[in-house]
């Protein structure tokens, strides 16, 4: 019987065990690399992030959320062709419906690429980020975290690779450099009678790999044979799961899993912020040579009729885009949605 049917949670994988000596490194690969495949989510503890590090970006969330209406929309993700700033909820769709949730997105903070003939549409995505005026240190709290969670989350890809027994450095091409880093600051406000408890719909994450910090708040759920399971918080530790690039680079063999967040009851709150590490929007994902062994145990990437997986990144993440903010689409980018019509 396959591990994902037998879990009732997820398991706790501890990466300072990378540093405990030879036997204890192989042993957490192994641990690594059977999660990977079997479930495609864990609680990472051991990271290295300190107790004040997440105060301070828990701090900078509250506070963002904290403001007035006037000055969440004056950073409204709308005014940005690059898909940065703030969304009001049920104006982010998943799967053709709403989501319940506010949020502001946050990428690497870069120039704008400069457009004209031959330049390919993905390049739009690239530039500056929105920041609320009235919170002078929002944008320093979110850049560390955002450097921060990048060296965790590298350690645990070339973890990931090291497993499939691959040189570490096997994906390194795809995204040194200036690898997409994505950070959604989100609140999910309580449900009221009659409306639906999609804070988040049912998706597989697009990435290399995402790394959630959770408030005390349940919601979160991942998808096993046996059906959904809560990934209650724990203190002190990240939720992580593999994205689909990873999916694609092993042929399978690592699963991109179904998750979702339920909202929370009325008259509370679930505060989280993830990190999502992306390949570079130029590159395309390779497929890793696996060992026999492990080549036998890969089966096939999956992909959703609705939302084909491309190996070319930039095309990849510019369709998530346009599917999921069609406001932002509709404002930025109508000649492509344009030509996808004609």
């Amino acid at each position: 019987m396959n591990a994902i049917t037998q879990i009732s949670t997820l398991p706790i994988l501890d990466l300072s065990r990378l540093d405990a000596g030879p036997t204890e490194h192989a042993a957490f690969l192994d641990e690594l690399r059977r999660t990977a495949r079997d479930i495609g989510f864990f609680y990472l503890s051991g990271h290295g992030v300190t107790a004040a590090e997440i105060e301070a970006v828990q701090n900078a969330s509250r506070a963002f959320f904290a403001l007035s209406e006037q000055e969440k929309l004056a950073v409204q993700m709308v005014h940005s062709p690059h898909f940065r700033g703030y969304n009001r909820a049920g104006q982010e769709i998943t799967r053709g419906q709403q989501d319940w949730r506010e949020q502001f997105d946050i990428h690497a903070e870069r120039q704008a690429v400069p457009q004209g003939p031959g330049v390919p549409p993905w390049t739009r995505l690239q530039g500056p980020n929105q920041w609320p005026a009235a919170l002078p240190q929002f944008r320093e709290a979110l850049l560390h975290w955002q450097a921060r969670l990048t060296q965790v989350a590298i350690r645990v890809v070339e973890a990931l690779v090291e497993a499939l027994h691959q040189p570490a450095d096997a994906l390194e091409t795809i995204y040194s450099g200036t690898p997409m880093q994505t950070m959604k600051i989100v609140r999910y406000p309580g449900i009221e009678a009659g409306r639906s408890d999609q804070g988040v719909g049912a998706h597989k994450d697009s990435g290399l790999l995402t790394l959630l910090l959770q408030d005390a708040q349940r919601g979160l759920q991942v998808e096993t044979n046996q059906g959904w399971i809560d990934a209650a918080p724990i203190p002190g530790t990240f939720v992580v799961n593999i994205g689909e690039l990873l999916e694609l680079a092993s042929n399978g063999y690592l699963k991109a899993t179904l998750h979702r967040v339920v909202s929370p009851p009325a008259g509370t709150d679930r505060l989280s912020v993830a990190f999502f590490l992306g390949a570079r929007l130029d590159s395309t994902v390779p497929l890793l040579t696996l060992p026999p062994a492990l080549a036998d145990e890969a089966t096939g990437p999956t992909s959703d009729p609705r939302n084909p997986l491309f190996r070319d990144v930039g095309q990849n993440y510019l369709k998530g885009r346009l599917r999921s903010h069609p406001d932002v689409a509709e404002r930025h980018y109508a000649d492509l949605i344009g030509a996808a019509k004609a």
